[in-house]
């Protein structure tokens, strides 16, 4: 049986991954209680259900908090769970809210009254804290509502027994990654911006990646950073992590990043489940 749970901030995409889920043949529920989660898993798969999706967060009460230990309870039981959550910035959460014109459900219309939107999100970071650190972390931030449905299609396709191991690029003019786990700047790289034939193309795209492969200061880095993950990577995986997510960022996430994270990713897939995700590739941020 697989049972995804969806948790995460207002406002952050669940409403999004939790359909992808359901096109992808998963059995869902929305706005579960954490409380009644484990009677929900037993009925459905008494009823023959082996592909449960779930959302819980905070609509449900104070009864989120005790999901932990409810997903610790199913993992014992030989349930294969895992849990996905998802994050943004405060300002593009406010941006969500303000555009979509959506109540948040810790704002003033609920029992947690007086609370401004930006408070609201705020308060909610800090009741979902505990369920953050045993999720893997998707920050939504910049993302489309098709990269989102993308990035959880590829996710429920790879082996989670195993280590997953994610190489992300970005561009630091928009911030770093909340989900990184590893964060390398390439911003002292020579940079193919400044040529006007490179500028339109990215680091996927054959003249750039020809002028990346000339500079030795790039291939210096990239065997650094290669060598620091062949290094650390066992330590990881023996401490039972399911997730490590590395983000290169330079100053766009248009060339440099996403050529490094490109050769990284194939790399290491010789030898581990990767991942590979260019945020700002995508050019329209999620709204809803």
């Amino acid at each position: 049986m697989q049972l995804f749970i969806i948790s995460g901030l207002s406002g952050s995409g669940k409403s999004v991954a939790i359909r992808a889920l359901e096109d992808n043949g998963y059995y869902c529920v929305d706005n579960l209680p954490s409380d009644l989660l484990t009677v929900l898993v037993g009925t459905l798969l008494r009823s023959g259900n082996t592909r449960i999706a779930v959302s819980v967060d905070v609509r449900s009460g104070n009864s989120v908090q005790q999901l932990p230990l409810h997903v610790e309870q199913l993992k014992q039981q030989g349930l294969d769970v895992h849990l996905l959550f998802l994050d943004a910035k405060t300002d593009t959460l406010v941006k969500r809210f303000s555009e979509t014109r959506r109540h948040h459900p810790l704002s003033e219309y609920s029992t947690e009254s007086g609370l401004t939107l930006p408070e609201a999100v705020q308060r909610e970071r800090e009741l979902l804290a505990n369920i953050a650190s045993i999720g893997h972390h998707i920050d939504t931030s910049d993302l489309s509502a098709n990269a989102l449905r993308l990035w959880i299609r590829d996710f429920i396709r790879i082996d989670r027994a195993q280590l997953i191991l994610l190489f992300q690029s970005f561009g630091f003019k928009n911030g770093i990654p909340l989900d990184a786990d590893m964060v390398f700047d390439t911003r002292s790289l020579p940079n193919p911006h400044y040529d006007p034939v490179l500028r339109p193309l990215t680091g996927r795209d054959s003249p750039v990646i020809e002028f990346l492969d000339r500079e030795p200061a790039v291939q210096k880095m990239y065997d650094d950073i290669r060598r620091f993950i062949d290094d650390w990577l066992p330590s990881f995986i023996a401490d039972n992590r399911s997730y490590l997510t590395v983000a290169l960022g330079c100053t766009g996430g248009q060339h440099r990043s996403v050529y490094l994270v490109e050769r990284l990713a194939r790399h290491f897939s010789d030898q581990q489940q990767v991942l590979l995700r260019h945020r700002e590739l995508e050019p329209e941020s999620l709204k809803s």
